[in-house]
């Protein structure tokens, strides 16, 4: 008599909890054509799509389930041209700290906040120290929490046809005075969210011949600190 097979409830379940292979490639789709956008077109984001993109930020992982980042949208043109004003004051600050890449780094867009229809700045909230789950030996991971909202948004925007873009170079206290933030909290990115022509080939620093990303083998170690993965 021909034995039956009787899969284990462990290999089931990792059948039942895989999504489909379409669904899959369009997870990874938008993992690896996630484009850190530089060039907008003017025309307006439907606000039920701007709620959509807040709303999968809204649901990333959160260490301690603190949920601790905040978003501003910037809707004031004078606010905006203001956050402009400082992310190129430190763009000039940023290129003489480069020496000898100076000149090219100025040839570089590195950001589209005038551009762009839609501005947000994300932020850290104020009184995180009443969160220690998870908190106690690592206070950074507040920050990380905060990565993983704005990599959801990266994610769900790409999907969308929705370019985004990541402004890091601002000087954090200007800002904060700027957007009357509270004492503890923190401005961590101006994020450009608008339509696009076309999503770059490749990352625009790579593009540019500026950088190019590291190969995976080379971060990736096996139980001790620089010893390669069989």
């Amino acid at each position: 008599m021909k034995k039956r097979f009787c899969p284990s409830p462990f290999a089931y379940n990792m059948t039942q909890n895989r999504y489909s292979d379409a669904e899959c490639a369009a997870v990874y789709r938008a993992i690896y054509e996630r484009r850190d956008m530089r060039h907008f077109l003017p025309d307006p984001i439907d606000p039920e799509l701007l709620l959509r993109l807040l709303d999968a930020a809204h649901h990333a992982p959160s260490v301690g389930f603190m949920q601790p980042w905040r978003f501003m949208r910037i809707s004031c043109p004078e606010l905006r041209k203001a956050i402009h004003a400082l992310v190129e004051q430190e763009r000039i600050l940023t290129a003489k700290a480069l020496d000898e890449r100076e000149d090219e780094f100025m040839k570089l867009k590195v950001e589209g906040i005038l551009e762009c229809p839609e501005v947000l700045v994300a932020a850290l909230c104020d009184q995180r120290e009443h969160y220690i789950f998870g908190r106690r030996t690592l206070p950074e991971m507040d920050l990380a929490s905060l990565s993983c909202a704005i990599q959801n948004m990266w994610l769900a925007a790409r999907a969308e046809g929705i370019g985004l873009g990541w402004v890091s170079m601002f000087e954090p206290e200007a800002l904060k005075t700027l957007l009357r933030m509270p004492e503890d909290s923190q401005p961590f990115a101006v994020l450009c969210l608008g339509h696009v022509e076309k999503f770059y080939d490749r990352p625009m620093l790579e593009q540019e011949q500026w950088a190019d990303r590291k190969d995976l083998k080379d971060l990736l170690f096996e139980n001790v600190w620089n010893t390669p993965c069989r």
